[in-house]
């Protein structure tokens, strides 16, 4: 008989503890990076989504959009300010990153899960009123700080067999105002007000990284306030642990910073022993978790 198959076959039986400790749980996905702009690497990823609700998980999928927001602003001739090295998001700008985000980027992820035989629908923050923000910085214009969550929408969603793919783009607390939320803010805060088993940052890095360029593997808060004090947390990582560190003062049982450039990263996390970055979480699991 084929090696291969072989090997298959003892890595599904491998699998089983971890679909038994996943069975029901709540999976909060942030997609991003360079996988979004790669039909074959979207493809992959919707597979493995596709995947995690078939065994049982309710995998909720976030995206960002970045790069497809610039592209547009630079084709309408929209000029950005910037302040501090931040995009100031006006009124233009606002209406250009909600056609992107809950338009193109959603629709094009929701399209990829469904070929792949999964039941996705793809909303905003604003229906239902599942974000609501104020102003993060008043010269930044409209970025959004989620201040209060509605999640009962994407509970119904999951609860009825579908997979929500959810833009980051926010209401406001006043009447038609329209708010750009950072992609792992919006995550974070979705984790959080769902009290998620978890929440998967991808990312186009490895994970958290060590003085000695290793990614660790686990941290508890206290250890990565400790990194982020000596200078071994820096740049670009800090704002995506401090969301970690959030979504799990909030209630998230375990954020991951994982590397989405790497093949299954999600499966790799959540099925293998092996595991694919640096975990966040405040306790360790006993010795067999039944959900970690």
């Amino acid at each position: 008989m084929d090696r291969d198959w072989i090997a298959t076959a003892r890595t599904l039986s491998e699998a089983l503890p971890y679909l038994q400790r996943y069975t029901g749980a709540v999976v909060v996905v942030k997609f991003g990076g360079n996988a979004m702009g790669d039909d074959d690497a979207m493809a992959e990823f919707a597979r493995d989504i596709v995947l995690m609700k078939q065994v049982g998980m309710n995998p909720v999928v976030v995206h960002g959009g970045g790069p497809m927001i610039n592209e547009m602003l630079a084709k309408l001739g929209i000029k950005s300010d910037w302040v501090r090295g931040k995009r100031v998001t006006d009124k233009a700008t606002v209406e250009v990153v909600e056609m992107i985000l809950s338009g193109l980027v959603n629709k094009r992820i929701v399209q990829a899960i469904n070929d792949q035989g999964g039941r996705a629908v793809g909303i905003s923050g604003k229906d239902d009123d599942l974000m609501v923000c104020e102003a993060d910085d008043p010269e930044l214009g409209f970025v959004g700080r989620p201040v209060e969550m509605n999640v009962q929408v994407i509970r119904d969603l999951y609860s009825a067999g579908m997979i929500p793919v959810i833009a980051p783009v926010a209401t406001g607390v006043n009447d038609n105002e329209t708010f750009n939320v950072n992609g792992d803010t919006a995550a974070g805060a979705i984790a959080g007000a769902l009290q998620a088993d978890r929440l998967l940052l991808l990312t186009d890095v490895a994970g958290v990284k060590d003085k000695a360029g290793e990614v660790i593997t686990n941290m508890t808060p206290d250890e990565v306030q400790g990194l982020i004090a000596d200078g071994t947390i820096s740049g670009g990582m800090i704002p995506k642990v401090e969301t970690a560190l959030k979504a799990v003062k909030e209630g998230v049982r375990a954020v991951v910073i994982l590397d989405g450039r790497v093949a299954n990263a999600c499966l790799l996390e959540l099925f293998t022993e092996h595991g694919a970055g640096s975990m966040i979480r405040s306790t360790m699991p006993k010795v067999k978790p039944r959900r970690g």
